[in-house]
């Protein structure tokens, strides 16, 4: 039976729209076990951290990264507003490494943004899977962010949560990454609040990141604190 809730007067799931009825329901399961979702299944790592509007400074908005590899040299990610199992989809980020991003025309290169502040600083993490010895993961952990420090993200968010919009409105929206913690008002409490929420120490994940090596950043990236 076809739902009798007026849909733009409805919200669920942070969306504006009604609940999924029960021969959608039925409709997702069969889907779920009859097809192969390849792409899907290729993600291999959960990132989060913050992303900064190259449009407003001022605004930042949390980013879950679920990242594939397509080759030694790109990356690219899906990013939503939570890692819950009804969470919006929010952006999209391409990862790539320094010698792609040195290719790239300076035009181009103002487009992107560095990592080495968020894996130095502790702000990116990888959340670990719930049973795991902390120990044991943060070294994985560790061992990705030798990696991430050193490529360039292009990222476009098309859901501006932040401002509470129920439906992905307005055009795409240029994302960039802090490179300075006086960069956000309130970033330490903003970063508290996330560890606390995924049972981790930011501070502790930095003093363990010392000592990976700081890439040098090319002059054209993070164009949005250079303006």
């Amino acid at each position: 039976m076809a739902s009798t809730m007026d849909p733009t007067k409805t919200e669920t799931d942070g969306a504006k729209g009604t609940p999924l009825s029960t021969e959608s329901r039925v409709l997702e399961t069969g889907a779920a076990a009859g097809q192969n979702f390849g792409p899907v299944k290729s993600i291999c790592a959960h990132l989060n951290a913050f992303h900064v509007y190259a449009s407003d400074p001022s605004r930042c908005v949390e980013a879950n990264h679920y990242c594939s590899h397509l080759n030694e040299d790109v990356r690219q990610c899906l990013i939503y507003d939570t890692p819950a199992p009804n969470a919006r989809l929010i952006g999209v980020e391409y990862m790539i490494s320094a010698g792609l991003f040195k290719t790239l025309d300076a035009d181009e290169r103002k487009l992107w943004h560095s990592h080495v502040f968020e894996v130095k600083s502790g702000m990116l993490i990888m959340p670990g899977p719930n049973g795991l010895p902390t120990g044991i993961w943060e070294a994985a952990e560790t061992k990705e962010m030798e990696q991430v420090v050193g490529l360039y993200g292009k990222t476009y968010h098309f859901w501006q949560v932040d401002r509470g919009d129920k439906l992905p409105l307005g055009g795409p929206e240029l994302m960039m990454s802090f490179t300075q913690e006086e960069q956000q008002p309130g970033m330490k409490e903003l970063i508290g609040e996330r560890d606390t929420r995924f049972g981790v120490d930011s501070q502790q994940k930095k003093e363990k990141r010392g000592y990976i090596e700081e890439p040098e950043i090319h002059t054209d990236a993070d164009s949005v604190w250079k303006a």
